[in-house]
């Protein structure tokens, strides 16, 4: 029986990849989007896959949101926490709006994602637990305190669910993606954009499927003794 992954901001960038890597895998994909229900509905007709609009930063629209997805598709067996936001500002001129929106989307996030479909895959004695923070968690950015913050909690949030599910079967891991060529990136100035990968050993941008092939792989069964971890791939840029 194919396994129902949910994606959180899942229609777009590396979200986007990873809904297609694990649909190609066999899984039944649901992919969240928060506001853009015009590039979510491109998503849908493109790639077949289910897209739900929900926003993370609010617990009960995520269970009900989960509520709804495995009705549709069935029992949530693999979750990937995707979805962040940034408010970048250098620290002094950092807003408490600024931090909140970002703690609340990017790390509370996490835990109203997970936290509804926990118990089921304690019951079932099967989960996959995949988060995405960032090489920023791991070694901060200059005006990212809020979202270098949330990146580092969530590599917190893994270690402790790994150690909680290991015995049901649950893994939970962590990807820690570099500058890959998203559109986001790919905006910025030239000049800005070079100054980057002149950082990055490997000379380039990584990929959105490069993110996504490590996510398949933490997805699989094959990954069942892989837990608490946490897969760096930024280019040799950061090593922990």
């Amino acid at each position: 029986m194919a396994r129902t992954a949910l994606v959180t901001g899942g229609s777009r960038g590396i979200g986007a990849a990873i809904s297609k890597a694990l649909k190609a895998e066999g899984c039944n994909v649901a992919a969240t989007f928060a506001g853009n229900e015009e590039a979510a509905a491109a998503f849908t007709a493109e790639t077949g896959i289910a897209t739900y609009k929900w926003n993370v930063a609010d617990y009960d629209e995520s269970k009900a949101g989960i509520k709804k997805v495995e009705a549709d598709l069935g029992p949530i067996d693999i979750v990937v926490a995707n979805a962040g936001i940034t408010k970048d500002a250098p620290f002094h001129k950092m807003t408490p709006e600024q931090w909140h929106q970002v703690i609340d989307t990017n790390l509370t996030g996490v835990f109203n994602t997970v936290h509804p479909v926990w118990p089921g895959m304690r019951e079932r004695k099967f989960g996959r637990v995949i988060v995405i923070s960032s090489i920023n968690g791991q070694k901060g950015q200059f005006a990212q305190a809020n979202y270098a913050a949330t990146k580092a909690g969530d590599l917190g949030i893994v270690k402790s669910l790994a150690q909680e599910g290991a015995r049901a079967g649950i893994t939970a891991n962590a990807v820690c993606p570099g500058y890959i060529a998203t559109e986001m990136v790919m905006a910025v100035p030239e000049k800005v954009r070079e100054s980057i990968i002149s950082q990055i050993p490997a000379g380039r941008l990584g990929e959105p499927e490069e993110i996504a092939r490590c996510v398949a792989f933490l997805a699989s069964d094959d990954s069942g003794f892989v837990n608490g971890s946490t897969i760096s791939a930024n280019g040799a840029q950061f090593f922990v």
